[in-house]
This record gives C-alpha cells, sequence and structure tokens, in this order.
C-alpha cells in the first residue's frame, strides 16, 4: 500500500521559516517525480513546487520563487520543501504528491495534508 505521510506543519510568525517533510513507502518512488501543492479555505489545490525523479530539475510557483525549495533525499523516496520568508498568504493545508514520469496537476499519490499557518 503506497503511503505519502506529510510533517513539519505548524505556526509560524510572518518572515519565519518551516521545513516540511514527505516520506513515501510502499512502492519504488525513484522513477517518480514528488511535489507540493496547497489548499488555502474556500480555494481550490494549487501547485507549489516540484522535482523530477533525478532531482536535477525543480519547478515553482511565481508566488514562492525565491523563497521555497524543494529537494529529494538520497533514497528518493523523501522529499523536502524548505519554506523562509513565509507571508500570510502561505496559510495553507500543504500536499505531498508522486507522480510517475512528470508531476501534473493530478498525481498518482497524494498524502493526507499538513497545516501550515502563518501569522501577521
Amino acid at each position: 500500500q503506497v503511503q505519502l505521510v506529510e510533517s513539519g506543519g505548524g505556526l509560524v510568525q510572518a518572515g519565519g521559516s518551516l521545513r516540511l517533510s514527505c516520506a513515501a513507502s510502499g512502492r519504488t518512488f525513484s522513477s517518480y517525480a514528488m511535489g507540493w501543492f496547497r489548499q488555502a479555505p474556500g480555494k481550490e489545490r494549487d501547485f507549489v513546487a516540484a522535482i523530477s525523479w533525478s532531482g536535477g530539475s525543480t519547478y515553482y510557483a511565481d508566488s514562492v520563487k525565491g523563497r521555497f525549495t524543494i529537494s529529494r533525499g538520497n533514497a528518493k523516496n523523501t522529499v523536502y520543501l524548505q519554506m523562509n520568508s513565509l507571508e500570510p498568504e502561505d496559510t495553507a493545508v500543504y500536499y505531498c504528491a508522486a507522480n510517475e514520469g512528470v508531476m501534473t496537476t493530478a498525481p498518482h499519490y497524494w498524502g493526507q495534508g499538513t497545516q501550515v499557518t502563518v501569522s501577521s
């Protein structure tokens, strides 16, 4: 059974930092792109960042470029999201995702989500 388990969310003041982690299990993820999406209350789930199966390519939403960094563990089944200079607009539930090949807006696997709240 495939599982993606996020951790690292919480409450932080504006300008602060958080690091999200996602551990994937249940299959080999070496050929899977992994990424992060987020959903704020009353809004749709939006793409945040993705990393290729090799870790050699990364992609970011314009709203987080220069502030967030996605990376992948050596075993390829862990993905991280370093979030710096957080803003209240970053408040959302953050979801880890995995998709074979390249990341899409409808990935094969989702995590259960972790809440990030940024206070002003």
